[in-house]
């Protein structure tokens, strides 16, 4: 039972290191695999004020729904050859794959649902600094490494600015 509390923090910290490092480092460049990130859904959603409309398309698709969706599949049968020995880590992992596709998808569907429930996820797209705010689900690593920026909720944008300079000089 152990493995559930160890799954969640370790599927939390892949969110993390998987959004920061291979979403947004290796997807800024056109030529990558992972640059529908940077290029499809982090423009979509700026321009449509958090809505992605390739959310409302189908998930079979080879649009930046349908390549998240295979790279969240790769995943999860990445992390299968551990179910014997870590039921319940493996377990939990899965589930936190699931869960990573529903919420991401409904709060690019619904973005007054995103900002009440993943505010730092809506942060992350609509903030002034969108190389902040790197967790979808909960943003614990973002707490645990500094990288938690608000801005929804916040006075104005001058706040949320100062709230990311102080960020930066403290990193």
């Amino acid at each position: 039972m152990l493995g559930i509390p160890i799954g969640l923090m370790y599927a939390n910290a892949g969110e993390w290191l998987i959004h920061k490092y291979i979403l947004h480092d290796l997807g800024k460049n056109k030529k990558s695999f992972w640059s529908f990130h940077w290029h499809e859904h982090h423009r979509e959603s700026r321009k449509n004020d958090h809505i992605d409309p390739g959310y409302n398309e189908s998930p079979f698709r080879w649009n930046s729904q349908g390549k998240e969706g295979v790279a969240l599949a790769a995943l999860g049968i990445a992390h299968a050859p551990l179910f014997p020995v870590a039921p319940f880590f493996t377990g939990t992992v899965w589930y936190s794959i699931i869960n990573y596709y529903r919420v991401h998808k409904k709060a690019h569907i619904d973005p007054e649902w995103a900002k009440e429930h993943l505010p730092w996820h809506f942060d992350h797209h609509m903030g002034p600094n969108q190389n902040m705010n790197w967790c979808v689900t909960k943003p614990w690593f973002d707490i645990l490494m500094g990288t938690r920026a608000p801005f929804i909720g916040t006075r104005n944008k001058t706040e949320a600015d100062r709230v990311q300079r102080e960020l930066a000089r403290s990193a």
